[in-house]
């Protein structure tokens, strides 16, 4: 069998709105992100969702809090779900993050970390979810970066490929995850 994955992101936060990159800094959401987050609720909350997993970090962790406020679906929360850390550069405007990118991909981010350990990080998450899930319908609320990592891990995309195209926002994504998925990190 396998466990069918609903990614979503957070929603919107004020720094998304300042464009800021965020990292590993906590993030609110702002105004309409909030209002993002309950029609996330409305969208997925009826929808045979056996639990929903989560980012640690605040903005994600709200996001999931206003969409499944009043239900019985289990939100846990798991730090392999973090965005990148992009260690000094956590909370600097996007478009001095943005064209760095391509260099972090092996090489982490002065005092954070490189897409490749967000890769590892979000393969061990998968690893265990595949053993304990098999057969249900989760949702995840994660980051760029672990959507990103999805991408590479259940529909082969090239991490090269990914870091530097523009992100398209949408209503979820769909990912089958084999009960077979096993992750070693290279």
């Amino acid at each position: 069998m396998a466990v069918e994955i609903v990614y979503e992101t957070h929603s919107l936060t004020e720094d998304n709105e300042k464009l800021i990159a965020t990292g590993w800094l906590p993030g609110t959401l702002s105004e309409r992100g909030r209002k993002l987050a309950a029609e996330l609720g409305d969208r997925r909350r009826d929808t045979g969702l056996a639990a929903v997993f989560v980012s640690d970090l605040h903005r994600a962790v709200e996001t999931a809090e206003i969409a499944f406020a009043g239900t019985d679906v289990p939100i846990h929360q798991d730090p392999r779900l973090r965005e990148c850390d992009y260690g000094e550069l956590n909370g600097c405007p996007v478009d001095v993050l943005a064209p760095l990118r391509a260099r972090h991909i092996d090489d982490p981010y002065p005092g954070g970390q490189s897409y490749r350990q967000v890769i590892a990080a979000t393969g061990e998450f998968l690893h265990d979810l595949a053993t304990g899930w098999d057969g249900r319908r989760v949702l995840l609320i994660s980051h760029s970066a672990n959507k990103w990592a999805l991408d590479c891990l259940l529909a082969g995309a090239a991490i090269e490929n990914l870091v530097d195209a523009p992100f398209g926002w949408r209503e979820g994504w769909h990912y089958t995850l084999p009960a077979s998925f096993t992750f070693s990190p290279a």
